[in-house]
């Protein structure tokens, strides 16, 4: 029970701890220092970054990784600002986030107030909700309405701002902190029934797929899909990446999917990653189901499929899983032949790949890759953290790990850092490789500095091909000429030994595996820069 002696601060802090909030991913500024005043004897820890947007995106990473809210705490105005950023990575990585934001005082508002800005009107189209709490009796309130959003339906960010003259007042009378149901959400289900109905048409069909979305690609969705995949017998793919059906995790699959005769989205969006629905990605006599939190994507489908759309039913996607795996009481037989057809086209990689060899003193980027597996295999909480561009996509295509975060759907680059200090937060003892390109590295190498304050040790393999990669192809393949792609063969290793980490420089494949081992060896945050051949990305077909 909070007292009448109690700022807002305090009681933001205390129905932080309701919720089960360890730590804030946050950076210090004026707007948001009675909320630091207030964790100091809260037990809440406050992880301290050098950039707003990386506090958002070590959020981010920490809800995937871990199942839990990610909290970020920012100030206000240009701090603000500067989060936003990530707030969209977090969107369309389905990622439950709430980022805090402090506030121009609400007396001062129109005034010309210090770092005044329109901070929720700036964030609503990049999160789930966003508002400004007007009155410290409400904080709590307003706290819990946010989580329980960001949780709720298709998960994603919830932004609130706070001004600071609400932190600072006294809230009036007993203020009744929330109790802990306050952040559940209830669930949206799926009958039973219709679940047994989606099972039926699965199995009639010859060639039937369930598509899935990115919040099924965390550890704990993963294995869920499994077990679905195995009770029906018919292929169940989550799908996460920017490339979409050229997702070279996923090998060859488009060539599989375009033989679907039958096709469940199961909470995944029709987007750009699958062509929109349209031919050839999918046959044109091809029928679908749909099943989603978000009224909006089922229109979107009825649209794009017309009559091809046999059903579209309204239901989160975690409950609605559980129902069709219960409506399907015995594993299936029904399929196993498409479902091994389909899973081979998965796993395929070209054989050329095992005989990879690139130009003097640079890597192929199997090279600098593929031996990382038997790091990552070495314990069963490994992390792979894996940023955009060219790079990115050799390293998804080349490793796999029990836990695995990507930049996602939105397609940005930068947050690997941010992401991995996040996950050795969430795994102490596990290996964490994340791998990025040179260009990604300029976005948050300042976070190498948190790692050593924090003591987060991880490695960070960095493909540098001296250049901006992904838009040298394009200008390539399109124009035939390039322009503004260019970057300096810098030395980011020692870069990371600058900030107090352990750096190495790698120009042969042989010296790759005893770098990484004295990185791991070293227990700091290191970082190997790895010269690599500047190629595009996998486009991989049988």
């Amino acid at each position: 029970m909070a007292q009448r002696s109690m700022r807002g601060a305090e009681v933001l802090v205390r129905t932080l701890q309701e919720a089960g909030v360890r730590r804030l991913f946050t950076l210090s500024g004026n707007h948001i220092m009675p909320v630091f005043d207030a964790t100091l004897d809260a037990g809440i820890e406050l992880i301290h970054t050098r950039h707003e947007a990386a506090a958002v995106h070590m959020a981010d990473a920490w809800a995937r990784l871990t199942g839990e809210v990610g909290v970020a705490l920012v100030t206000g105005g240009p701090g603000h600002a500067n989060a936003i950023s990530a707030l969209y990575t977090a969107s369309m990585a389905e990622s439950p986030v709430v980022l805090l934001s402090g506030h121009a005082p609400c007396s001062q508002l129109g005034l010309g107030a210090f770092q005044e800005m329109q901070q929720a009107e700036i964030a609503k189209p990049l999160t789930k909700a966003a508002s400004t709490t007007e009155d410290a009796n409400s904080l709590s309130r307003d706290l819990a309405n946010g989580w329980r959003t960001a949780i709720s339906g298709r998960p994603g960010p919830v932004h609130i701002s706070l001004p600071t003259d609400v932190l600072e007042a006294s809230v009036s009378g007993d203020d009744d902190l929330l109790a802990q149901d306050a952040f559940t959400a209830p669930a949206q289900t799926l009958a039973l029934a219709d679940a047994g109905a989606l099972r039926e048409r699965l199995h009639a069909a010859k060639r039937p797929i369930v598509l899935t979305g990115p919040a099924t690609l965390t550890h704990a969705g993963r294995a869920r899909v499994k077990t679905l995949e195995d009770r029906l017998g018919v292929p169940v793919i989550g799908m996460e990446s920017p490339r979409g059906i050229a997702d070279p995790a996923l090998g060859a699959f488009a060539e599989v999917l375009a033989l679907a005769d039958v096709v469940l989205l199961l909470g995944k969006k029709l987007d750009f990653t699958l062509k929109f629905g349209r031919p050839p990605v999918f046959a044109a006599t091809c029928e679908f189901m749909h099943v989603d939190p978000d009224d909006r994507e089922l229109a979107r489908s009825r649209t794009a499929f017309g009559s091809r759309l046999r059903s579209a039913l309204r239901a989160d996607t975690f409950p609605a899983i559980e129902a069709l795996t219960r409506a399907t009481p015995e594993a299936s037989l029904r399929g196993r032949s498409w479902l091994a057809e389909v899973r081979q086209a998965i796993a395929f990689r070209p054989s050329a790949w095992d005989h990879a060899t690139a130009v003097a003193d640079r890597l192929h980027p199997v090279q600098a890759l593929r031996p990382l597996q038997q790091i990552l295999d070495r314990n069963p909480d490994s992390v792979l953290v894996s940023d955009g561009g060219e790079i990115g996509q050799w390293a998804q295509a080349c490793l796999s790990a029990p836990h695995r975060v990507i930049n996602g759907v939105a397609g940005s680059i930068g947050s690997a850092l941010p992401f991995a200090l996040a996950a050795r937060i969430a795994q102490p003892k596990a290996p964490v490789i994340a791998i990025l390109g040179d260009g990604t590295f300029g976005f948050h190498c300042a976070e190498i500095d948190t790692a050593v304050r924090y003591g987060l040790p991880f490695v960070a393999v960095v493909g540098n091909d001296a250049r901006w990669n992904a838009e040298y192809q394009i200008q390539l393949r399109d124009y035939g000429r390039t322009i503004g792609c260019d970057l300096l063969p810098s030395r980011y290793d020692k870069v990371c030994i600058g900030f107090g980490g352990h750096g190495e420089h790698v120009t042969v494949a042989e010296a790759l595996l005893p770098a990484v081992e004295r990185a791991l060896d070293s227990r700091l945050p290191a970082c190997l820069n790895v010269m690599i051949d500047g190629l595009p990305a996998p486009n991989i077909k049988r």
